[in-house]
Formats: C-alpha cells, sequence, structure tokens
C-alpha cells in the first residue's frame, strides 16, 4: 500500500508539472501571437501618417484588396517596374498606400525582425547580454563600407544607392569572417569572439572617422546622414533583397535553436549531450551577421533593436531560444514600427533617421531594464 500511495502521488506531480508547462509554453505562444496582431495595428496606424487623409480600415481594405491585383499581374511588374504597375491598376489612394507609405512601414517591420532574431542569436553564440550586432563590430564595418562608397563618389542623389549598399554588405561580411578567423586560430571561443568583435568596431569606427576628416563636405554630409539609419530610401525592390536574405537564414538559425539552449549551459555540458559546439557557435554567428548585413546595407545603422527586444523578451518568456528567437524579431518589429512613427514630425514632410529615434528609445528601455531587474535573467 506505501508503494502504491507513492506511485499515486508521483503520478499526480508528474501531471501538475506537465500541466505548468503546458501553461508556460501557452504564455509564450500567446505572447508571440499577441505580438503579431500589435504589429498589424502599428503597421495600420503609421500607414494613415501623411498629408493625404486616409482612415485605418481604408488601409486594411486597400491592402486586402491590393495582394490579388498584384498577384494577377505579377508578369507586368516584371517586364515594367512597381510604379508603372501602380500608376496603370492602382487608384490614387491605392498608389499612396502601396508605392509611398508601405515600403517604410514594410522595411521597419524586416529590419526590426531580422535585428531582433541577430541580436538574440549573437547573445546565445557568447553567452554575454551586451552582444549585438553592433557591439561585435558588424555595423561599424557596414559603416566604413558604406562611407568608402559615399566619399569615393556613389552619392544618393546619382541612382548608386546599390553601390553603398553593396560595399556595407560586403564589409559587414568581412568583419564577421575576421572575426571568424581570430576564433579559429585562437580557439572559437566567447571570450576571442567578444573581443575580436570590440577591437573591429573600434578599428571601423576609426577608418570612417579618417574618410570623414578627408571627404569633401557634400559626401561627408552623405556619410554622416547613412550612419544615423533611416527607412526613407524603402523601396519594393531592395525589400525583396532584403527579404530573401532573411527567408534562408532566419529558419536555418530556429534549427539551431536547440543547440543554442544547451551552449547556455556551458561548452563542457553542449559536449557531453551531443553538440559540436564550435560548429554551432560559428554557423549561427555568421547566419546571425549575413542577417546583419542584409539589413543595415539598406538602412543604416540603426541602433539598439539587437540588444533591447531580446533583453524585454526574456524577461517575459523566459530563455529558451525555440521561442525567444521569433519572440525577440516580433518585439524588435514593434518597436522598430514604433520608432518610425515617433520619426515622423507633424509638420516636415520627411523623416527624421530613425536610428536617432530607436537610440532616444533604447537607453532609457535600456536602464530601465536593469534598475528593475530583481535577479538574473540571463
Amino acid at each position: 500500500m506505501p508503494e502504491l500511495s507513492t506511485k499515486i502521488n508521483g503520478t499526480e506531480k508528474s501531471a501538475e508539472i506537465k500541466a505548468e508547462y503546458k501553461k508556460f509554453i501557452g504564455r509564450k505562444i500567446l505572447f508571440i501571437f499577441s505580438t503579431i496582431i500589435l504589429i498589424i495595428i502599428i503597421a495600420g496606424i503609421a500607414a494613415t501618417l501623411g498629408p493625404y487623409q486616409i482612415s485605418v480600415l481604408e488601409v486594411y481594405s486597400i491592402v486586402w484588396h491590393g495582394i490579388p491585383k498584384i498577384l494577377l499581374n505579377l508578369d507586368f511588374i516584371l517586364s515594367h517596374s512597381f510604379k508603372d504597375f501602380s500608376l496603370t491598376y492602382f487608384t490614387k489612394e491605392e498608389s499612396i498606400i502601396w508605392f509611398l507609405r508601405l515600403p517604410p512601414i514594410v522595411m521597419a517591420i524586416l529590419a526590426g525582425v531580422g535585428l531582433g532574431i541577430a541580436g538574440t542569436t549573437m547573445q546565445g553564440v557568447v553567452r554575454n547580454p551586451l552582444a549585438s550586432p553592433y557591439t561585435l563590430g558588424i555595423a561599424s564595418a557596414a559603416g566604413f563600407g558604406a562611407a568608402l562608397a559615399i566619399i569615393l563618389g556613389a552619392g544618393f542623389a546619382t541612382g548608386q544607392n546599390i553601390i553603398i549598399a553593396a560595399n556595407a554588405f560586403f564589409f559587414a561580411l568581412c568583419s564577421s569572417f575576421i572575426i571568424y578567423g581570430i576564433s579559429r586560430y585562437k580557439g572559437v571561443s566567447p571570450e576571442t569572439m567578444i573581443l575580436a568583435g570590440i577591437a573591429l568596431m573600434y578599428l571601423f569606427s576609426a577608418m570612417t572617422g579618417v574618410l570623414q576628416f578627408f571627404g569633401e563636405e557634400k559626401a561627408v554630409v552623405g556619410v554622416v546622414y547613412w550612419m544615423f539609419g533611416s527607412l526613407a530610401g524603402a523601396s519594393w525592390d531592395k525589400l525583396f533583397v532584403m527579404f530573401i536574405v532573411l527567408i534562408i537564414c532566419i529558419p536555418l538559425i530556429m534549427l539551431k535553436s536547440w543547440d543554442l539552449n544547451t551552449l547556455s549551459t556551458g561548452d563542457e555540458r553542449a559536449k557531453s549531450l551531443g553538440v559540436n559546439v564550435n560548429r554551432t557557435r560559428v554557423v549561427c554567428f555568421m547566419l546571425a551577421s549575413l542577417v546583419t548585413a542584409g539589413v543595415i546595407c539598406f538602412t543604416g545603422t540603426i541602433g539598439f533593436i539587437g540588444l533591447v527586444a531580446p533583453h524585454m523578451c526574456r524577461m517575459i518568456i523566459g530563455g529558451d531560444n525555440r521561442y525567444l528567437i521569433p519572440a525577440s524579431g516580433l518585439f524588435g518589429a514593434v518597436v522598430l514600427l514604433s520608432a518610425s512613427i515617433l520619426a515622423r514630425p507633424p509638420i516636415a514632410p520627411s523623416f527624421i533617421p530613425v536610428g536617432l529615434v530607436t537610440a532616444f528609445l533604447g537607453v532609457p528601455m535600456f536602464l530601465y531594464l536593469i534598475l528593475r531587474r530583481r535577479k538574473e535573467f540571463w
């Protein structure tokens, strides 16, 4: 009888643990779906902002009815351009939404998702809460690449934006390969990757400063504007390239989410669980670098998204990367979309560089996280 009683108690306790676990997982899934709904709401509000008044419901209706038109006329878009398509098949309101207002909104969503996921992945790789695409030198390298292109004559007004983006993308990847090479030479450890990233951050920042010092005034202004970070140059062709990079890299990162969980327990424990620690660290870091490069080559350096979004999500839903990675990406989109709304002054028709707004939002948000933290949540 005592054995039977113990068995029953053990079964009840196991059932309670399973119920509690399901409840905890349900909270994570609810947070993810709530964030998606919040993105849709904020995007609808953002699309109403402008001199031509369009209501939120009209925005949703225009988008919903515009998708079939686009899908049925893809051959026209491919043979001409989206601008010609909007002038031919869309009404005035539809052209304003699809051609003028949606590209910056979609870019904010894609950039926020990319930077949030890249930041979470890098923090998991190096097991350091301060890791981000910027503290590891990737953004500084992209800034140097863009500055080099602008100083050498690829101005914003000359239609050579693609050269600037390509140069930023190339140097961002160069930075990640340098970190990889140093790590392979000294051993792929979190400390080596962090120190190499910080060194490269200062190196590329100094090189960018040298270019600005010797560059012409007009080119230097272009460099400074690019490094502020902006969504004003958004277009559907850029968004297509950014989307392709994200749709390739993010599923691969998600496949490594369980391995990232094991890395948080320490290298020796991860090895004992059958994880190839060095390969996991290198693959995840390179994928996160590619995502970062694919975003900031078009937006410029937008800071704090990859640092704040993972921390806030980690405090709410915990550190399980299977849920933390998508949640951080979606929350990053919420933050960047909100910043893009604040970056639109009520008087001037132009954008304030969104990178400045995210810095102003990120600093108090980050300090709040530090002051409110009662225990370690890493």
